[in-house]
């Protein structure tokens, strides 16, 4: 996710943000576990996701500072 994604996590409500992260990261749980019995090839889809969860924790603190 480039800077689309960017994008349209800003313009997501804070319940919809917390249960993007909370899908993220059980992908990235499943991932991890898949790859340490060996069934992933593609190591770069588990930095991605954590690069998307970090967007998704980014788009939660700037909409809880614009709502003070």
């Amino acid at each position: 996710m480039a800077k689309q994604a960017k994008e349209d996590f800003k313009g997501k409500t804070a319940a919809e943000l917390a249960k993007l992260a909370l899908d993220f990261r059980e992908k990235l749980w499943q991932s991890k576990i898949d790859l340490m019995s060996g069934k992933v090839k593609n190591i770069k889809e588990i930095r991605t996701m954590k690069k998307d969860i970090a967007r998704i924790l980014t788009a939660q603190k700037a909409l809880a500072s614009a709502q003070k």
